[in-house]
């Protein structure tokens, strides 16, 4: 996501632990790309009580909320009717879910609609910048005294935004160190002492690190589920993404220059690709020999280029990674997973696609089920685009 006036990436990512041995988080994370209006939708929605209960009231909660601020509703009338669908819980006969909602445009300013939810903290310089909000009365006669927070301004590049649920704030509630939990105050006190040790520290690895502090205040058992999302505004980063043959031959040499000319990191997928760029840069190759996927031939080595991996086959295990991807997600060492590693560092996804069949993948009888590459790889732009908030650009040669 790019700003005109002052370029910046808006890396977002959501942290979460389950309450106690639950399996199912009673909060829920949800994102959405309007690509056309340039704004990206966020919402953190914490159902009331724990497990199945509480991951329903959550998801109905974050999914209404997500389509009505696509629809530019107004923040009253979409708590109200959120209010209003909400089923009743049968134990409290309460339809109880707490929501924070953030529209980020991609120029940096920054709209928040928060009910109930610790308020968000913006980190600017190493410092906590107070944000002016306003209080609206939510109504309907069932909403009588209820409030929704809202606030808006304009993002600074390495400005980080901090919004979680109660899990985090309140953790460690009751012990002597947090009689009144850990509170707001000194959630910011952690995160700047994390960017302070480490400034470029992902928006990922600092909402894991708060998590994984949280959990620790409640003696590594959670008392509540809980979340913990942050929004970092920085330098983008790039990736190349080459693999197949060029169309033509003659566009072997165009293809070779513009992979060295590149500036981010780059990875090569096939071999037919690295042979080219091999020949035409007089680079020099290794053969890998750990397998460290059963399903994959191993990593080679190019000089030149960050990852050289098989093609077709490992760019259809990274569709299948991706897709089934989740914050609780591990990877492993194998070549589609490395591939995913320097994908997830990355902002800006740049694909340089040859278009030459390669007649290895169109033999009948091999028995594989391989997707044409250009197939593969518009899905995995699609995933990367609506899943992953990263900017994708396809060239074919």
């Amino acid at each position: 996501m790019e700003v005109k006036q002052d370029r910046f990436f808006i890396e977002v990512d959501c942290q979460q632990k389950n309450h106690g041995i639950e399996r199912i988080c009673g909060d829920v994370f949800l994102s959405g790309k309007i690509k056309e209006e340039g704004r990206i939708v966020l919402v953190l929605s914490d159902g009331m009580g724990h497990g199945v209960k509480a991951s329903v009231l959550a998801t109905l909660t974050a999914t209404m909320a997500l389509n009505f601020t696509r629809e530019h509703r107004e923040p009253e009338k979409t708590a109200e009717i959120i209010m209003k669908t909400l089923p009743e819980c049968s134990e409290r006969k309460m339809n109880y879910s707490t929501f924070t909602i953030i529209e980020v445009d991609y120029d940096g300013k920054t709209h928040i609609l928060e009910y109930d939810n610790p308020e968000c903290i913006l980190i600017r310089d190493k410092q906590v910048v107070e944000l002016e909000r306003n209080i609206l009365d939510i109504q309907g006669e069932c909403n009588k005294g209820k409030k929704l927070r809202t606030t808006v301004f304009q993002a600074k590049k390495g400005d980080r935004l901090i919004f979680t649920t109660d899990g985090v704030a309140q953790s460690g509630l009751g012990t002597p160190q947090f009689p009144f939990g850990w509170g707001n105050d000194n959630v910011a006190r952690f995160a700047i002492d994390m960017v302070k040790r480490k400034s470029q520290i992902s928006a990922r690895e600092l909402a894991d690190r708060i998590i994984n502090h949280a959990h620790r205040n409640d003696g590594f058992q959670a008392k509540d589920d809980t979340s913990c999302g942050i929004i970092f505004f920085r330098e983008p980063r790039e990736l190349l993404i080459t693999t197949g043959p060029p169309y033509e031959k003659r566009n072997d040499r165009l293809m070779a220059e513009r992979v060295r000319d590149f500036k981010g990191m780059k990875i090569v997928m096939g071999a037919t690709t690295g042979d080219i760029l091999s020949r035409e840069l007089k680079l020099e190759v290794k053969d890998g020999q750990d397998f460290m996927d059963p399903e994959l031939p191993p990593i080679n080595f190019l000089e030149g280029v960050d990852l050289y991996t098989e093609g077709i086959l490992t760019l259809s295990k990274v569709e299948n990674i991706l897709r089934k991807f989740t914050n609780k997600s591990v990877l492993g060492r194998g070549p589609a997973d490395e591939v995913i590693k320097l994908i997830l560092q990355s902002d800006e996804i740049q694909f340089l696609i040859g278009t030459r069949i390669n007649l290895a993948h169109q033999d009948p009888e091999s028995g594989m089920d391989v997707e044409i590459r250009r197939t593969v790889v518009r899905r995995i732009a699609l995933l990367l685009e609506e899943k992953f908030l990263k900017k994708v650009k396809i060239t074919y040669v």
